[in-house]
């Protein structure tokens, strides 16, 4: 299927462009987005501290890199934000994957692109982050978001017990954290075989 969104004229950043962005802002005590609230300007530093771990720890299955290495030529456009803890904890992996493989990585803010968020809605909410492949004559391979299947199942979980927020989130990243991408690496490298498939 054909995407029928475009890149130009929106801002794009690489994985190294939007940590340094992430960072500038910091510096000025913000975060991205219209909200500026205290708990997401918290939640960013956390965020800051999730991707550098990732970036030092992360390192990709043999399967998942081979899978990688072979696929088409390809562009990954990921919507985030830098206050969302579920991004921090993909985006290190998601960069990894893209310098592996034939694929470029793009970064596009959510609230500055909504007309492609709401054309990948999770239950009717703008969840991030959303990943949509593309291949070179722009058409959709797959999509993947905004968080891997288990931890997916373990969020509707504790909420349908009607956990509070915070201690949803606590149980979420001590998941990301237990996992060290196994989950992540599995979801892609079945994404990445079935692209084949696709084209």
């Amino acid at each position: 299927m054909k995407s029928n969104f475009h890149l130009k004229n929106r801002r794009v950043f690489t994985y190294s462009e939007y940590r340094e962005y992430v960072d500038q802002l910091l510096l000025q005590n913000k975060t991205t987005g219209v909200n500026q609230s205290e708990a997401l300007l918290e939640y960013t530093k956390m965020n800051v501290h999730r991707m550098k771990r990732w970036d030092k720890m992360a390192k990709l299955s043999p399967e998942l890199s081979e899978s990688l290495k072979q696929s088409l030529p390809q562009t990954w456009i990921v919507l985030a934000e830098a206050w969302c803890g579920d991004a921090a904890q993909s985006l290190p992996w998601i960069n990894i994957m893209a310098l592996t493989g034939n694929i470029e990585l793009v970064i596009l803010l959510r609230d500055e692109n909504l007309d492609i968020m709401d054309s990948y809605l999770t239950n009717g909410g703008r969840s991030i982050p959303k990943l949509v492949a593309l291949s070179k004559t722009n058409k959709e391979l797959f999509n993947w978001g905004p968080r891997p299947n288990e931890v997916k199942l373990l969020f509707d979980k504790l909420k349908s017990e009607g956990l509070n927020h915070d201690d949803i989130i606590t149980s979420v990243h001590a998941w990301y954290a237990k996992d060290r991408g196994k989950s992540i690496s599995e979801e892609f490298t079945k994404l990445i075989t079935l692209e084949d498939v696709l084209v």
